[in-house]
This record gives C-alpha cells, structure tokens and sequence, in this order.
C-alpha cells in the first residue's frame, strides 16, 4: 500500500498551525484604534498636545516681539518632547513584557 502525500492546499480555508489560534480579520478605524491606543498609554497623547501647545505659545510669543518667552517656551517644547519619547519607550517596554507572559 503507497504513502498518500499531503492533502492539497486549499485557498478557502487558512492552513492549520500548531500554537496560532485564527480569529477572524476585524476592521479597525482610526478612531477606534486611537482610541485603544490612547487607554493603553494616556501619557503619549499628553506629552504630544503639551509639545504642540509649547510649540503654539512660543511662536506666538515670537511674533510678539517676547523673545525671552518664545526661548522658555521652546526649551519647554523640549522638554515635552523627551516626556514624549520616554512615554512611548515605556509603553513599547510594558508592551513587550505584557506579550511574554
């Protein structure tokens, strides 16, 4: 009696794999996934209207003619910018940590 090979693939179903459990595909917009985003780490949508905010006041305060606020707010600006970036970094690493668990 011969081996029978594989069965052929077929295109209507996905292909089984030891470990991946499918779900079906879910359509997510943008503001969902804002949304989702924004629960998961509130920090980043802080630090990105505080940044905006700095940036706003210190050009405002340029064309004023208030050059030593202008200075303060863009150092300001900066300062939200790290916020920023270490907000991101922390919600990547708690990310990670969450996903080998």
């Amino acid at each position: 009696m011969a081996q029978s090979g594989p069965p052929p693939f077929d295109p209507n179903s996905p292909p089984l794999i030891e470990g991946f459990i499918h779900t079906p595909l879910h359509q997510e917009g943008f503001g969902d996934k804002f949304l989702r985003k924004s629960r998961e780490n509130p920090l980043v949508p802080i630090g990105c209207l505080s940044t905006a905010g700095a940036l706003t006041y210190g050009l405002i305060c340029f064309q004023k003619g208030n050059g030593r606020q202008s200075q303060l707010m863009m150092r300001a600006r900066i300062l939200a910018q790290g916020f920023t970036i270490a907000a991101i970094m922390v919600g990547v690493v708690a990310t990670a940590m969450k996903a080998q668990k």
